[in-house]
């Protein structure tokens, strides 16, 4: 079997999952990418790796995805977590539908797939689970209620989970960026940004990259933010 890592990205079909895909590939892993949309499978045919449809708020797509996976490969070294986009609008005119699905996207899109590749990661000697999650988490934001919420609860998954795994080599963080320029550029959005820009989704990339990276073997159960000055640690 070759000793080249595996590295799955969920909701890799666009925006900053899809440049995670793109920069794992590029630095030596083999790839596969799960989205819902298709664009995964897309962009895994021009990297030439694994493409999956299916929805990481699907537990029966999740399952079948990592098997498909370790049919073909039979290891997973990282895993990377990103989400689609969640509920918004008034905290108190959500309704309770949309605060069950703002979990699904932004709290149980990592728990599902970690119980899924954890005890491979164990059982092989070691991994590591990337979370992109958001600058929101510490210091929540109006306009993300969702994902400042169940983000904030993941932040305490992510502890829990190092904690448990990090005897067996299985590392859990999570990248909070801000605003990104994988989505569209809003001044009111740009003019918070004490470093005056959006951040690019290379960047994000670049951060993903270093703690899937063995350079990162000591790394774990941290909240790394990336936001250009956007918000300040207390």
């Amino acid at each position: 079997m070759s000793d080249q890592k595996i590295a799955l990205i969920t909701a890799g079909g666009s925006g900053m999952g899809a440049d995670a895909a793109r920069k794992l590939a590029a630095d030596g892993f083999k790839v596969a990418i799960l989205s819902s949309s298709g664009k995964g499978e897309k962009l895994a045919e021009e990297l030439g790796v694994i493409g999956f449809t299916g929805s990481n708020l699907v537990e029966a797509d999740l399952k079948a995805f990592v098997d498909k996976v370790m049919d073909t490969y039979g290891r997973i070294d990282v895993l990377v977590n990103s989400a689609g986009h969640g509920p918004k609008g008034d905290i108190l005119e959500i309704s309770d539908d949309d605060w069950h699905l703002g979990m699904d996207y932004y709290l149980m899109n990592v728990i599902r797939p970690s119980r899924l590749v954890a005890p491979i990661m164990a059982k092989q000697g070691g991994g590591t689970v990337i979370n992109i999650s958001t600058f929101a988490v510490f210091e929540p934001d109006p306009m993300f209620p969702t994902s400042g919420v169940f983000r904030a609860g993941l932040a305490a998954f992510s502890k829990l989970f190092s904690d448990k795994f990090a005897a067996s080599n299985v590392r859990m963080n999570n990248v909070l960026p801000g605003f990104i320029d994988s989505l569209p550029e809003k001044e009111d959005r740009r003019e918070r940004i004490p470093m005056g820009r959006y951040g690019k989704a290379d960047e994000v990339s670049a951060l993903i990259s270093y703690l899937a990276s063995d350079a990162a073997a000591y790394v774990t159960g941290q909240n790394i933010r990336i936001d250009g000055g956007l918000t300040r640690a207390v």
